[in-house]
């Protein structure tokens, strides 16, 4: 039996395979509630044959949004179209998960089919946070510094929403401490300047998401999983950026705070890095991040073919295989994966007629 269509069990969830489809921002959201789009862009994954569909990046606030067309579990009129597609996607024999972020200094901006640049002014146009007072272009609005009260009301904001996410009927939570957005500006060096116990040291830097941790772990389940995406390096030719060393150094300490699993992306920080984009570019920061402090991890980036994702899962590089574009071009690639891995796989009642 191939790896790929091997079932794994995180705390009491048991995911029938290592395919897993990927937050991805769909900017189709009005005042952060749910649509129809979501619930069909969703459900047709776990339809598809997928073991874990992960929600895109939900925000915990308003201020929290990349965009006014992202996502939201800020307040509890959120979670009756949330429980809807949660249970269609149970349904299908998958698994539920919802990626909780807040965009930090990179919010505030037009939704990317009408340029995605930052909104500095109108109904549509909000002040930004950061850990430091550096826009994450030149000719954006500084953010402004988050104060001590400040980083302590987004710390609640994520504990409340893991709360709202336990009550939509989420199995797995992630945090998004990732792709430049405010958890990974904490982390980075490069986007924090701080001087207080929020800022300098590696300690100092990782606080932030560490007492997220903490909090979400206050109203989590201890029975269900937890996973964390980073960015294991800035590709930063600055030598005061974040680092796969540092990516390490925070998955051991993340493993024994009780999250479960790395989501290895890299990247995301700072404009204009040169990052050497090409099929499984950023598994070896998996593989390295899996190998020295024995979390589960997962792979992302360019991954497309069967084959190369059976030899992440055979070489120990990951855990699970988690899919973005593959995904918005083939809703049904677990099927065609497992036809060519000759794996005899459930496909739904009312597909069987299309096996053959």
């Amino acid at each position: 039996m191939s790896k790929l269509f091997s079932s794994l069990t995180i705390k009491d969830i048991s995911f029938k395979n290592r395919v897993v489809v990927s937050p991805m921002c769909q900017y189709s959201s009005t005042d952060g509630f749910a649509t129809d789009w979501h619930l069909v862009h969703l459900g047709s994954r776990a339809v598809g044959g997928a073991a874990l569909v992960i929600q895109e990046a939900t925000a915990v606030s308003p201020g929290g949004r990349i965009s006014y067309g992202d996502l939201g579990i800020w307040k509890d009129e959120h979670i009756e179209k949330l429980q809807q597609i949660v249970s269609f996607i149970h349904a299908q024999g998958a698994i539920s998960g919802i990626q909780l972020a807040h965009a930090g200094r990179k919010a505030s901006c037009e939704v990317p089919w009408l340029g995605g640049k930052q909104i500095q002014s109108g109904e549509k146009n909000w002040q930004t946070l950061a850990p430091s007072a550096i826009g994450f272009h030149q000719t954006d609005i500084p953010p402004v510094a988050l104060s001590i009260p400040g980083i302590d009301k987004v710390i609640d904001e994520f504990k409340t929403a893991a709360s709202r996410a336990i009550k939509a009927g989420y199995k797995v939570l992630e945090i998004h401490a990732a792709h430049g957005y405010l958890i990974h500006q904490f982390l980075s060096p490069l986007s924090n300047k701080r001087t207080d116990d929020y800022g300098g040291s590696f300690e100092n830097r990782i606080r932030l998401l560490s007492q997220i941790i903490d909090a979400v772990h206050s109203v989590w389940p201890s029975n269900l999983p937890l996973f964390v995406r980073i960015s294991a390096t800035d590709w930063s030719d600055d030598g005061n950026s974040w680092n796969i060393n540092q990516s390490v150094k925070l998955a051991a300490v993340l493993k024994a705070k009780g999250v479960d699993l790395i989501d290895t992306s890299t990247g995301g920080l700072v404009p204009h890095v040169k990052i050497p984009v090409g099929p499984g570019y950023q598994t070896p920061f998996s593989e390295q991040i899996k190998k020295e402090t024995g979390i589960f991890t997962g792979a992302v980036g360019m991954i497309t073919e069967v084959q190369q994702a059976e030899n992440i899962l055979q070489n120990d590089q990951a855990d699970m295989i988690i899919i973005a574009r593959e995904m918005l071009r083939h809703p049904y690639l677990p099927f065609h994966w497992a036809k060519q891995l000759e794996e005899d796989i459930h496909w739904p009642q009312q597909y069987q007629r299309a096996r053959i």
